[in-house]
């Protein structure tokens, strides 16, 4: 008996029986990761800053150097840097009001953070359901190519529609759960920036309300 043959297909010949829909999942996956990298890049840069830089405040605002303090902040790139600086800009109103000055810059710092987070999460959200479209316009295919074939049905008319529906659903799902991945990591990144702000900004008004 002859041995049967066996047939070998890579990944990239799987993903193009899967027709244009792939190449939509492809596209949203090079954005994804694109998005990805450098909302990392820009969040991991923003929780940087000089471990002694609320110390150096501190110092300065209960030496009368409130020119210092902004030259300090103003010199780092930083939101909790722009945050402080925009406090010290306030200084003689009542507390309430620069505050409430400090919370508008953070939340102005969270939103800059958040640019492009919203896309992520609709290609998590999009890709399955894109896959799932590949899934259909699939056994549309191979339910038309049965019906033309009449009594003569070939497994070979079947399986490019096949292939479509298969590939597609499992392009999509990668797709979406990869992105989702992602989307929850920046989320989180994002998060422990507003939670560092916060705490910034609260030990920034500790400061203003130690006495003289």
């Amino acid at each position: 008996m002859e041995e049967a043959t066996e047939i070998k297909l890579s990944i990239l010949d799987l993903a193009m029986k899967g027709g244009w829909i792939m190449a939509v999942l492809a596209v949203l996956s090079v954005i994804a990761v694109y998005i990805f990298i450098e909302r990392y890049i820009v969040v991991k840069r923003a929780t940087r800053y000089d471990k002694s830089f609320m110390d150096r405040i501190r110092e300065y605002i209960k030496d009368g150097k409130v020119d210092s303090a902004r030259a300090l902040c103003n010199g780092s790139n930083s939101p909790i840097a722009r945050m402080i600086e925009k406090g010290l800009s306030r200084l003689g109103r009542p507390l309430s009001d620069i505050n409430t000055a400090i919370e508008n810059v953070g939340t102005l710092e969270v939103a800059k953070l958040e640019r492009g987070v919203t896309l992520l999460s609709m290609i998590a959200s999009a890709a399955p359901m894109i896959g799932f479209l590949g899934t259909v316009t699939g056994m549309i295919r191979a339910f038309y190519n049965m019906s033309m074939a009449g009594n003569n049905i070939d497994i070979e008319l079947l399986s490019s529609g096949i292939y479509e529906a298969m590939v597609t659903t499992v392009g999509g799902l990668i797709v979406g759960i990869i992105a989702y991945i992602f989307y929850t990591i920046i989320v989180a990144k994002i998060q422990d920036v507003v939670n560092l702000l916060e705490a910034k900004a609260t030990e920034f008004m500790d400061v203003l309300n130690e006495p003289a």
